[in-house]
């Protein structure tokens, strides 16, 4: 036995009840925790789904995904019952009158009669090689074990209700969960299919990402709560442990998320969700939340936030919606995080009233929604205190600026190769590096945003709606993938390409100036006769800021234009348009971004500018872009120099 193996050994004790909570029986423990109020609302929520009709998913849910690429078909069913699930827990958690409990029984039973818990999405791992579950093979997924973690849960809390109805569901219940969830970690057959381990890596490029912590929280959470057998436990935390150290030790040791925040709480969320669980169940004894990596991973979220809900959002992140501030909070408390902590309580400021409001509980993971409750209490007293500063006269809009003094003006991620700078005047730039197959990549090495006053200047589109196409061969036949539709140049006619050796050069950030430079030609392949293409982007300070972005260009032989693209959602004004009484001239153009915000753009009048509309009509990229985007495109001539530069500078007019 190794050294690990040890440990782990003396650390969980299989049979164990070590979750911080109390039992179904402890009628006061849950009066006290829950409160009148929040026992009221979940009592409420549930008797919603007393009459929920279970979703069945037929045999043709999952072949949608490969007939047509549709996801929800599957997943809005599994989804359906796992919220339903979640929410009859909690209100019987909170009523103790047994009302709720045929339709848990319901619920629980249901889902061990299915084959498989893996989403269709993510059954081509299975030897057949199909969406549709084969039961020679089980793996685990996303689903599968979000999914296995509400039925432990469930029969944690009520498994002596069913037993008094009849045992045969609680027995159903432990062999569901033997089946999908833990015989399959334990299998060493299985390592490769479940790729998310990180233990079958072969090369560099295999990525290991938010899969690795988010299935091992809801998998050990599992094991802690259902196996019996100590050496079975054991092993199973000696896995767990050391496939979680192969996810910390592949992502950038700066803290950043290259997937975006939109996926920190799938990332570092989950990961703290891992280290929660194993701290109680460990009674304290496993420890990492003081990790110097873990804190960094968890103030990311709060340095990638601009303001108004709009986030730094490369890769396939949104552009636009913050984490949920119970998660945050907890996550920023757990390490120490003051910075972090402040920001979910910014975020649960409701700028209509000037107040801020009580957190809400999650019904959508079973982990998260009883940590919340266990620990709003601490959240609602935090609020209190500042909803007393503004009774006390203080004004609402001092309080939250308050709540981010202490974030740092600028902040670069040195390996991740990220940059947010915050300027004068709620200017915000940020812009990245790194390489074309960073996990959600985008081919975007060298694109920047700019934000002024929480308004949208130069943006990232994001990505859509999932579909199989979004992860399958076709990606990159995606517009919001490509380097076009981000800002940044096509080179003599070509555009970045997929793949990690097409990556930043030379890259350096000088907080101090506002400046990010970086030598972009090697995100590029080799028709596009680049030998440098230096961007340097400096967001200047002072009473007027202003963002240059220069691109330094060193071609072996000229072949075609080169097209320097930006990507925005207000509208442009070109040349021989008229603002303000005057007619804009060659070299300048005009970004009318609204809300009263209009920046003006100054370019080489040897470019030829043009504007191209967008349709958004993915329902995930208009509820943040509205009806349209436009790509501003800056063209040179055919036969322009192999050598030179082209200065774009931004300032507000």
């Amino acid at each position: 036995m190794n050294s690990l193996a040890i440990i782990v050994s003396l650390l969980f004790t299989a049979g164990a009840n070590w979750l911080p909570l109390p039992s179904y029986e402890d009628r006061q423990g849950w009066q006290e925790l829950m409160g009148q109020e929040q026992s009221e609302r979940f009592i409420k929520a549930g008797e919603r789904y007393l009459d929920y009709e279970w979703k069945n998913i037929p045999a043709t849910a999952y072949l949608e995904f490969e007939r047509t690429g549709d996801r929800s078909a599957m997943e809005s069913r599994q989804g359906a019952n796992r919220g339903a699930m979640i929410t009859l827990m909690l209100a019987e958690l909170a009523e103790g009158k047994g009302r709720f409990t045929d339709q848990l029984m319901n619920g629980a039973w249901l889902a061990a009669e299915q084959t498989s818990w893996v989403l269709s999405a993510h059954q081509s791992r299975q030897a057949s090689g199909r969406a549709l579950p084969d039961a020679r093979e089980q793996l685990i997924d996303l689903g599968s074990a979000r999914y296995g973690s509400i039925i432990a849960l469930t029969y944690h809390f009520f498994h002596s209700l069913f037993d008094e109805i009849d045992s045969s569901v609680s027995v159903a219940i432990e062999a569901a969960i033997k089946r999908n969830i833990l015989d399959p970690f334990l299998d060493e057959q299985e390592n490769a299919a479940n790729w998310w381990l990180g233990f079958t890596r072969t090369k560099e490029s295999d990525i290991v990402n938010n899969w690795n912590p988010w299935c091992n929280a809801e998998v050990a959470l599992c094991f802690l709560l259902m196996e019996k057998d100590q050496a079975r436990l054991d092993a199973a935390m000696d896995k767990s442990i050391r496939s979680i150290a192969e996810f910390t030790s592949y992502i950038k040791q700066d803290g950043a998320c290259e997937e975006g925040p939109s996926y920190w709480g799938a990332a570092c969320g989950k990961l703290y969700d891992w280290m929660q669980v194993l701290y109680d169940a460990s009674e304290g004894g496993y420890d990492r939340f003081q990790d110097p990596l873990f804190v960094k991973m968890v103030e990311y979220v709060s340095r990638s936030y601009i303001g108004d809900g709009y986030v730094v959002n490369f890769a396939d992140a949104a552009a636009r919606g913050v984490n949920p501030p119970e998660l945050m909070w907890r996550c920023g408390y757990a390490c120490g995080s003051k910075e972090v902590c402040d920001f979910a309580l910014l975020c649960l400021g409701d700028n209509a009233k000037g107040r801020f409001r009580y957190p809400s509980v999650p019904t959508n993971d079973s982990i998260r929604a009883l940590m919340s409750v266990y620990y709003n209490k601490y959240i609602r007293e935090a609020v209190d205190s500042l909803n007393v500063l503004i009774d006390n006269g203080a004004r609402y809009e001092d309080v939250c600026a308050g709540l981010r003094s202490d974030v740092p003006a600028a902040t670069w991620y040195p390996e991740t190769e990220f940059a947010f700078i915050r300027g004068q005047r709620g200017w915000f730039f940020a812009g990245k590096g790194g390489h074309n197959n960073e996990s959600h990549n985008h081919n975007d090495i060298g694109s920047c945003i700019l934000f002024i006053r929480n308004i949208p200047v130069l943006c990232d589109a994001g990505v859509g709606t999932y579909t199989k196409q979004t992860f399958g061969a076709g990606r990159y036949d995606i517009w919001t993938m490509q380097s076009d539709w981000h800002s940044l140049p096509m080179i003599n006619g070509s555009s970045q390409v997929y793949g990690r050796e097409f990556k930043a050069r030379n890259i350096s950030c000088n907080l101090a100036s506002g400046t990010l430079s970086m030598d972009i030609s090697g995100a590029y392949m080799e028709a596009a006769a680049c030998k440098e293409w230096k961007r340097s982007c400096t967001l200047a300070q002072g009473s007027r800021p202003s963002l240059s972005i220069s691109d330094s260009f060193t071609l072996n032989r000229r072949v075609c234009p080169d097209v320097e693209n930006f990507l925005v959602k207000g509208e442009v004004l070109l040349p021989g348009q008229r603002i303000d009484g005057r007619t804009l001239k060659p070299g300048e153009l005009v970004i009318d971004c609204g809300d009263g915000l209009r920046v003006r753009m100054s370019y080489p009048a040897s470019l030829s500018p043009s504007v191209e509309e967008k349709a958004i009509e993915d329902p995930k990229l208009s509820k943040v872009w509205g009806p349209v985007l436009r790509r501003i495109s800056l063209t040179s001539k055919k036969n322009a120099a192999t050598k030179g530069r082209y200065v774009f500078t931004f300032t507000e007019l």
